[in-house]
């Protein structure tokens, strides 16, 4: 027997050694295993199909609210900082719960090996006085239930739980500031988008025409009809306009795959752009110092900053509380299988007090740490309010500068698109003119180019000038998920949203002016209907509208064409008459200028747009005129 129990003892530490070497050896061998290339190939399949999933599909052009409304629906950035607005909801209900009194349940088996026991040995002869004896079984079951109430605990908690329900607030002025950014990016994307979706026809079709002439030039050149020097010329100018235009409308069409990331679209999904349903006129600005009050009050920034604020504040107070007293209430019933209990049934109840003592002499440094922070706080909540109010002024110069822009680039691209009709209209089958009217179309097809730019400038400073303020653009809530709906909720508050900004009169869009047009006088072989075609593109395309036959207009525009024919050209003259009711002073203005002798459809029609164009300023002038004579 001896024997055996030298074995056992010598084979224990063996026993040991070997399970501990296998336990190492088992932590040793986990390594890095990369990804498979089907796992990434899987989780990129699920990935775009969870991207795109559940989106109403497109059914037609979209206007400005619409891509509102998608973005606020789809966006993925949004969708992040909803989840994030929820996560820290969530931690705040966790927080809350940890306020309530602890309720602990706990039941068990315990056994072992041999007795417990003990003996009795006097204190001061040290003689055993009685026998070794237990009181516990070997193997006996228990359960117990605990209520306790920590009042330390419950006043940590408390500030605690107020810290995340001010965190919640935090998530959702990020998420007030990300609808904010998404309403500017779109804003600044689309109106890029639309004017390229505006001329970019026109501009496949000169840069078809300018193809053909320069190999014509080109021809020209080699045949002798035009010296080396002057073809080049000619040849070098329509490349750097051509050049010019391609990046103006690459630039404005890259807007559009910007609009499809903002909407969430998947790649190569096609859709079509709501033009303007009126014509925008840029509203005034209010009062400066009402600008910088609001963007003081309601940027998501300082926000945030004010509930960081409160966040420290709570901080401060959880760290004076905890030098503060423990008090410790418990009550509980107990059970215990054990058979050599007398009560094997029994209730636990108690008070405790406790306090570390030396956690007091932290308390000065918890103050001059509060009162840091605190002035930390502060210098951070000034500095970001500095850099808000640069923010609003820099925005309301921008947008001042871009309103004199856009009417500076709309004049610009007026005079060029009548020096485009002009060279159109005295245009003769010489090389050298078709090529200078050539070069002045693609000058004036830049210059419209520039005025759409201008005008999405101009919204982007609109936008801008909303952001700077932190004005909410988009509804906090919706109740409905259809997109229309949506619309329409964004649209109403778009229009609320404008009027803490801009004055209010100005701030709806202006009706485009509308005018009946008639034209008199046509030479014989001339086609009217042409002539009068190139009259309403040019004008529409200048943003005054053409009423229909048989409808009623405020105003009235005639046109009647007059010529006298020289030795070597046409002497032309176009008399121009503004009248109807909507007009208090009836305008009338003459258009003069020389065309050649055997004149065309194409020539009188584009020296007809060239008198349409010197009017358009005084159209607008009238028509703002009769607009407020209409609602007085």
């Amino acid at each position: 027997m001896t024997t055996v129990h030298t074995l056992t003892r010598a084979f224990k530490p063996t026993v040991l050694a070997g399970a501990a070497t296998l336990f190492l050896a088992a932590c040793g061998s986990i390594k890095p295993v990369p990804l498979t290339p089907s796992e990434v190939s899987a989780r990129v399949k699920a990935d775009k199909v969870e991207m795109y999933k559940e989106q109403q599909p497109i059914t037609g052009p979209i206007t400005y609210a619409d891509a509102l409304a998608r973005s606020l629906k789809y966006n993925l950035d949004h969708r992040l900082k909803l989840m994030e607005t929820a996560l820290a909801r969530g931690l705040h209900d966790v927080s809350a719960a940890d306020m309530l009194p602890k309720l602990v349940a706990e039941a068990g088996y315990a056994r072992r090996n041999n007795d417990s026991g003990g003996t009795s040995v006097g204190i001061e002869d040290r003689v055993i006085s009685l026998r070794p004896s237990t009181s516990e079984e070997r193997a006996h079951h228990f359960a117990r239930a605990t209520f306790s109430w920590n009042a330390l605990d419950f006043g940590l908690s408390y500030y605690r739980a107020k810290q995340s329900a001010d965190e919640v607030n935090i998530a959702e002025e990020r998420r007030r500031k990300i609808l904010q950014n998404i309403a500017l990016d779109l804003r600044q994307a689309y109106w890029r988008a639309l004017g390229a979706q505006q001329l970019v026809g026109e501009a496949d079709e000169l840069a078809t025409r300018v193809a053909q002439a320069l190999e014509k030039s080109r021809e020209a050149e080699r045949a002798g009809v035009l010296p080396p020097q002057q073809g080049l010329a000619y040849q070098r100018a329509l490349l750097d306009t051509l050049s010019v235009i391609n990046l103006k409308r690459q630039e404005m069409q890259f807007a559009k795959r910007e609009i499809a990331a903002l909407m969430n679209l998947p790649a190569g999904a096609d859709f079509t752009l709501a033009g303007p349903p009126a014509d925008l006129q840029p509203p005034k600005l209010l009062d400066l110092d009402r600008l910088e009050q609001a963007a003081l009050e309601q940027r998501p920034e300082l926000r945030e900053e004010d509930y960081r604020a409160r966040i420290g504040v709570l901080e401060a107070k959880r760290q004076i509380v905890s030098l503060f007293p423990n008090l410790n209430v418990f009550v509980g019933p107990r059970y215990d299988s054990n058979a050599y209990l007398y009560n094997d049934r029994w209730v636990d109840a108690g008070v405790n007090v406790s306090m570390n003592l030396l956690r007091l002499a932290a308390y000065p440094a918890i103050q001059r740490t509060n009162e840091a922070r605190t002035k930390a706080d502060e210098a951070r909540r000034l500095a970001l309010s500095m850099a808000v109010l640069t923010q609003v002024r820099v925005s309301v110069e921008r947008y001042k500068l871009a309103v004199e822009d856009q009417e500076l680039a709309a004049e610009s691209s007026r005079v060029d698109q009548r020096l485009a009709s002009i060279a159109r209209a005295s245009e003769r089958n010489r090389l050298e003119s078709e090529l200078e009217a050539l070069r002045t179309e693609a000058r004036a097809l830049m210059a419209r180019f520039q005025h759409l730019t201008s005008q999405a400038s101009l919204q982007a400073s609109y936008a801008r000038v909303l952001n700077t303020v932190g004005i909410d653009v988009l509804p906090d809530s919706i109740d409905s998920h259809d997109l229309a709906a949506v619309a329409s909720a964004i649209d109403a508050k778009a229009a609320q949203a404008a009027s803490q900004v801009f004055a209010p009169s100005a701030s709806a869009p202006v009706a485009r002016p509308v005018v009946v047009l008639t034209l008199k006088g046509m030479p014989q072989g001339v086609n009217a209907l042409v002539v009068r075609a190139a009259v309403v593109r040019v004008l529409e395309r200048n943003g005054i509208a053409v009423a229909a036959a048989g409808m009623a207009s405020p105003m009235e525009l005639a046109m009647a064409f007059e010529a006298t024919p020289t030795q070597t050209a046409t002497r032309a003259q176009w008399s121009l008459d503004v009248s109807g009711s909507g007009v208090s002073q009836p305008l009338a203005r003459k258009y003069t200028s020389f065309l050649a002798r055997d004149s065309n459809d194409k020539a009188l029609s584009a020296f007809a747009e060239a008198a349409a164009l010197s009017l358009i300023s005084d159209l607008r002038r009238l028509s703002a005129g009769a607009l407020v004579k209409a609602s007085s």
